[in-house]
């Protein structure tokens, strides 16, 4: 049984590891909640459980029985599917809707393993790991990892949809230069407002041979695209693409938020990106990922809040004019990728399970 939260950031590493244990033969059941809808598309279970589950606000104390109450009717739902279907383990990908499950595993002897997507221990898994789960990490050096936890570095699993343009050959710049932005629906927003103008910035040479393919909310559709078609500039522009991994492969530049997937996915496919991790997130866990991406010589990070049209502009420029820099960025990135990360998982979890 695998549990998630409903988003892609927690959903799509557990459908890359359903896909490699049903190759194994293991039937697979997912338990999540209801935003699985938008987001667990294809996802290779025998059955889909929605599991009642809460964050827990103390900044809201008045909230907190609520949540709570709403955990243990979860804890119980959990507990029963885990007996129904005889599970022979648990793994928990993050989020609060992950807890029900492992904590109901738990209590029934059944083995459990989570799974953390950033470089920071999200506050779910760090209360299942001091609990007695086993870990599996995505980045080399993992925050907040108690000591003493029993962990192994796996990698950050990718779906078979990224998997089949793992290494595509970096594309020739000649006069296309294509930039893909996207970013959740937070960073759509300000990608809608901020990226216009920025491209109306950029010198005329870089300018005409521009491509945008960017990530756009419904509700800024319109503008986005006259602000775009004004400058004569190519965009395509959607709420969100099926193909994702085939356009990055088809891109020179990536500009988006650093969440794990999407560092994920950079570092299996090999594209050089522009990193503007999400503000005010917990634990900064998005500034980290983008740290140990940067680092790798693989992108660049900037920060929201200190981003200015022109100067943003000015640096977009320097590098799409540096064919060669960006390539090597791409090839950084594909070393920073753990392509293998599905299996590494996989073979962890069996060892946990026949300990």
């Amino acid at each position: 049984m695998l549990a998630a939260g409903g988003t892609g950031g927690h959903l799509f590493p557990a459908q890359a590891l359903a896909e490699e244990l049903v190759g194994r033969g293991f039937r697979v059941h997912l338990l999540t909640d209801e935003r699985v809808r938008d987001y667990g598309k294809g996802f290779p279970a025998e059955q889909v459980h929605i599991v009642p589950a809460a964050t827990i606000t103390p900044s809201a104390p008045w909230r907190v029985p609520g949540q709570l109450l709403r955990l243990f009717r979860g804890y119980r739902q959990a507990k029963r599917l885990i007996v129904d279907q005889r599970a022979d383990a648990v793994v928990g990908f993050g989020g609060y809707p992950s807890l029900p499950p492992l904590f109901a595993a738990a209590k029934l002897g059944v083995p459990r393993l989570v799974h953390e997507q950033n470089s920071v221990l999200g506050r779910a898994n760090l209360l299942l790991v001091r609990q007695g789960a086993a870990v599996a990490t995505s980045f080399d050096t993992v925050s907040n990892l108690p000591k003493g936890a029993k962990s192994t570095l796996t990698g950050n699993p990718v779906r078979a949809i990224v998997k089949s343009v793992a290494g595509a050959a970096y594309p020739s710049m000649d006069n296309d230069i294509r930039l893909l932005v996207f970013g959740g629906s937070q960073g759509a927003r300000f990608f809608a407002d901020m990226m216009p103008g920025v491209a109306a910035a950029l010198p005329d040479n870089l300018r005409k041979c521009l491509h945008v393919t960017q990530q756009c909310r419904d509700e800024d559709m319109a503008r986005s695209t006259a602000a775009y078609g004004a400058l004569g500039i190519r965009a395509d522009l959607q709420p969100f693409f099926k193909d994702m991994p085939q356009r990055m492969a088809a891109s020179h530049l990536v500009v988006c938020r650093s969440g794990a997937s999407s560092i994920a996915e950079l570092g299996v496919v090999g594209r050089p990106a522009v990193l503007v991790p999400l503000p005010h997130a917990i634990d900064n866990d998005q500034l980290h990922n983008a740290a140990s991406f940067s680092k790798a010589g693989a992108g660049w990070v900037q920060v929201q809040a200190t981003i200015e049209t022109a100067a943003f502009a000015a640096f977009l420029a320097g590098l799409l004019s540096n064919p060669s820099g960006l390539k090597e960025a791409a090839a950084a990135a594909l070393r920073h990728g753990k392509p293998d990360a599905a299996p590494r998982l996989a073979d962890f979890l069996q060892l946990i399970m026949a300990a």
